[in-house]
């Protein structure tokens, strides 16, 4: 018999949640995730192709058979991790997922060759600004009007040889 969220206070220990590559029939959980975080949206397709490019690096986070979360990353050519997107369902916020999903991520890219890490996050986005600086990522530059919506954002880079293990 599974434990359900309510049963444990709003809290889901992360023991109970599994970090597993994404499948074809996650990217509907996936894109609900992303709706209920971001006000841009990737279209299906972008999910689609980065699923069929980057298996190994587009990571879902799973409670009790539901994604609760999601990263994307790819390693680029000139051996640059890049953190495309990653959310957690407002929901299950809070209880070190997104601490999960991005210490996965690293890693995996960190084993495929990666150098560095990189990622725009919103400058409005302090909580996420925040999770990435414990991770050890340092805000490198303002990119000016990033967003569709005219919104700035950080360029933050980690160096591959600075990432201890943290979450």
């Amino acid at each position: 018999m599974s434990t359900s969220y309510r049963e444990l206070g709003g809290r889901v220990p992360l023991t109970m949640v599994t970090i597993r590559p994404v499948k074809l029939f996650d990217i509907p959980d996936v894109m609900r995730v992303e709706r209920a975080s971001f006000r841009e949206e990737y279209p299906r397709g972008v999910f689609l192709v980065f699923l069929e490019n980057n298996p190994d690096t587009f990571l879902v986070a799973e409670y009790n058979g539901r994604v609760i979360g999601y990263v994307m990353a790819y390693l680029r050519p000139d051996l640059e991790g890049h953190i495309m997107s990653i959310a957690v369902d407002p929901a299950y916020r809070g209880m070190g997922i997104g601490s999960a999903l991005l210490s996965e991520a690293i890693e995996r890219l960190i084993k495929k060759g990666a150098r560095y890490i990189g990622l725009e996050v919103r400058v409005s986005n302090l909580g996420a600004i925040a999770l990435y600086e414990r991770f050890g990522f340092k805000k490198i530059k303002r990119i000016i009007g990033y967003y569709a919506d005219g919104e700035d954002a950080y360029y933050m880079l980690l160096p591959a040889d600075e990432w201890g293990g943290r979450n």
